[in-house]
């Protein structure tokens, strides 16, 4: 019995099951890009730069490798370099070799980049709690919090 509960559970979602899903993916991407849109206008900062400039600032010393940034925030090695290089070119960021491992590079903030983050921290934070906390009260932001722990999701730090 167990099997077939299992298979057509695998093969087709109930409505609540739809429900549930597809209100998290539209709500994910409106917020993110109503997010993305406020830092962009206000700062002329992506939410992606905002939050590598985040996990830099978080790291000790202000600057975190590559490889760890890497798998801090949510995009392809590729695209961070990438993503970091621009950051750089802004004067953002600066790659600072490491000392023990001459193939490994660290990325750390700079004095703009510290500006630049504490100014649309605000408005991100601002924005964060009129488009989403405001709207939920205490009960409904524990049983949020206790459903991310059970689906693992631990990054205290992203986009804040």
């Amino acid at each position: 019995m167990v099997n077939k509960v299992q298979s057509a559970r695998g093969t087709k979602l109930s409505e609540r099951e739809l429900a549930a899903w597809a209100g998290f993916l539209r709500t994910h991407a409106t917020l993110v890009r109503a997010l993305d849109d406020e830092l962009t206008a206000a700062h002329r900062l992506p939410l992606t730069s905002y939050d590598v400039l985040v996990q830099v600032d978080a790291a000790p010393e202000s600057r975190l490798r590559m490889s760890e940034l890497a798998d801090a925030v949510l995009l392809s090695r590729s695209g961070l370099t990438r993503l970091v290089g621009r950051l750089i070119d802004q004067g953002l960021l600066e790659r600072v070799g490491c000392e023990n491992d001459l193939r490994g590079a660290y990325a750390a903030l700079t004095d703009s980049g510290r500006e630049r983050l504490a100014e649309a921290r605000e408005t991100h934070r601002r924005g964060v709690r009129e488009r989403f906390l405001d709207r939920l009260d205490d009960a409904d932001k524990e049983s949020l919090a206790r459903i991310w722990r059970e689906l693992g999701e631990t990054r205290s730090a992203v986009a804040c």
